[in-house]
């Protein structure tokens, strides 16, 4: 970056005209950037000017930057997080097969109805099963969102797996035009609660790329590529609809095609978000990792590894533990005070069994409080594997062993970038005494 007046020198000008009454030198220097030259100026009314001298950039470059500011946040590549480019690509390509089908969906609605397939037939008939049995499916959906924060992916996934369902449902209904009302609500419904589901996990999904507190940049970028997306989709889908897919036979092979890619698509964006928040799942394979490497795997590491079609399987390695069952399922009202007192000072309840340990966390409970539990529960395995130790003494050699690692892996974890501020644990029970 060159200046062809020093900042000095403009402050010695500026000052210099406000000391006297002739009309005022007009100040401006010249920046370069990125072969770019830029001259700023003082006006005379002290507004600040900017007009663009010589740009040295070739076209493709200057195209490309471009659509990187419309389109990706402020300070790409170095102001997201790993992954952020793989979300985007297969967002973009989720996007465009979503809307083609849709387009294809809405035709076959308009002549299973006996209409002509007309842009102002296509709004009524939309808005109408929109209002109705679309918003029963999102009131369906509305009172599972402490799931979908502790699960974001899983249900993000399924929440493209309702939308095609639906579509699905609007494309057969020619078929049977006699249920014509009833397959158009019915994919109505797994619609309305697709959207539930695709909303309430949207701002966890972008949180987890925002590395400079820039979350509304990234959404705002994000829904430009939507948008533009679903013009292309839409263009596409209208152009498939007056060829391949004007008979049925055409829909049923496009169909499928989309849905496949569609969901397949949002897999690998889910696959690629690094997650930074804790549930059951990740601190289980946080704890296997520790266990076994002695290193704290990053969301980074995590990623591809998360099951997300089972994600409450239970992990051996880190324990086999369950979370979250009520007390009177695990416990005789007997046994609840004693057991309670082999960690008075904890928040959490272990219980060993023989197929699995249940772990229950009050009901102000945290990450940390999840991590230390879960480290006792996987020492207590360890142990119980390669020792005959009796269940009592086995519970407090593992205390022993996590309160003797806990500061510094509770250092390395923060460190690596998880939040333990708090346990997402989908809504499962908690307990107060």
């Amino acid at each position: 970056m060159i200046f062809s007046v020093s900042f000095e020198e403009i402050f010695k000008m500026l000052k210099k005209d406000s000391m006297e009454s002739t009309l005022p030198i007009p100040v401006y220097w010249i920046e370069m950037s990125d072969s770019v030259s830029r001259r700023f100026e003082f006006e005379a009314d002290g507004r600040l000017s900017m007009k663009i001298v010589d740009d040295a950039r070739p076209a493709s470059r200057r195209v490309v930057e471009s659509f990187l500011n419309k389109f990706f946040p402020s300070g790409y590549p170095y102001s997201v997080n790993e992954g952020f480019l793989r979300y985007t690509q297969f967002r973009a390509l989720q996007h465009f097969t979503s809307a083609t089908l849709s387009v294809l969906s809405t035709q076959s609605l308009l002549f299973a109805a006996g209409l002509r397939p007309t842009p102002a037939q296509a709004t009524a008939v939309g808005w109408i099963l929109k209002d109705g049995m679309q918003h029963v499916g999102k009131l369906i959906c509305s009172n599972l969102g402490a799931r979908m924060d502790s699960e974001p992916k899983s249900w993000r996934i399924l929440a493209d797996v309702l939308y095609d369902l639906g579509a699905g449902l609007e494309v057969l209904s020619p078929l049977c035009p006699q249920l014509f009302l009833e397959m158009a609500g019915l994919g109505n419904l797994a619609k309305g609660m697709a959207v539930v589901a695709a909303r309430a996990t949207r701002l966890p999904i972008y949180s987890s790329f925002a590395k400079e507190g820039n979350l509304s940049d990234l959404f705002a970028k994000g829904e430009a590529i939507s948008t533009l997306c679903n013009v292309f989709g839409i263009g596409v889908g209208i152009q498939l609809a007056s060829t391949i897919c004007s008979s049925m036979k055409g829909k049923l092979i496009v169909g499928p095609f989309l849905s496949l890619i569609h969901v397949y698509c949002v897999s690998e964006e889910m696959r690629a978000t690094p997650i930074n928040t804790l549930n059951p799942q990740r601190t289980a394979m946080i704890v296997a990792d520790f266990l076994k490497t002695g290193r704290v795997s990053s969301p980074a590491d995590l990623r591809y590894r998360e099951d997300l079609l089972f994600p409450g399987r239970l992990i051996e390695e880190a324990g086999n533990v369950k979370i979250g069952r009520a007390i009177h399922e695990v416990l005789k009202p007997s046994e609840l005070h004693h057991v309670k007192e082999r960690f008075p000072d904890e928040r959490f309840i272990l219980s060993l069994g023989p197929k699995w340990t249940d772990l229950i966390l009050e009901h102000s409970a945290t990450g940390e409080d999840a991590l230390r539990g879960w480290l006792v529960a996987a020492y207590a395995a360890d142990i119980e594997n390669s020792s005959n130790i009796q269940s009592e003494n086995v519970l407090a050699e593992a205390f022993d062993r996590m309160d003797g690692v806990f500061p510094s892996f509770l250092s390395e974890v923060r460190a690596k970038g998880w939040h333990t501020d708090r346990f997402l644990d989908g809504a499962r029970c908690r307990f107060t005494l």
